[in-house]
């Protein structure tokens, strides 16, 4: 099993900034890849950004120019930097990973969520 531990979520005013945090653990053979995923109420979750092992990165089009996803491979933890934040950014964000086990095999992990609300 893989473990995916979520920080960084709070309170912030528009145009203010939070970052992210989501480290992966357990038992891993290589990360192919992570990426963080957003829920608001009412809707579906939807991908905000990734990033592969060989550092390609892939964003939504209503977080480019705002958001980046810097990786750390050796420490197997990826962040969400999240900049001029709105209120439509308000949602539950969730980490994902695409994981190769230390069996051989691969699946998929998802953190437990953490909470962004922007407003004034």
């Amino acid at each position: 099993q893989v473990q995916l531990v979520e920080s960084g979520g709070g309170l912030v005013q528009p145009g203010g900034s939070l970052r992210l945090s989501c480290a992966a653990s357990g038992n891993i053979f290589a990360i192919n890849g992570m990426g963080w995923y957003r829920q608001a109420p009412g809707k579906q979750r939807e991908l905000v950004a990734a990033i592969t092992s060989g550092g390609s990165t892939n964003y939504a089009d209503s977080v480019k120019g705002r958001f980046t996803i810097p990786r750390d491979n050796a420490m197997n933890t990826v962040y969400l930097q999240m900049n001029s934040l709105k209120p439509e950014d308000t949602a539950v964000y969730f980490c994902n990973a695409d994981v190769t086990y230390v069996s051989r095999s691969r699946g998929a992990s998802w953190g437990q969520g953490t909470q962004v609300t922007v407003s004034s």
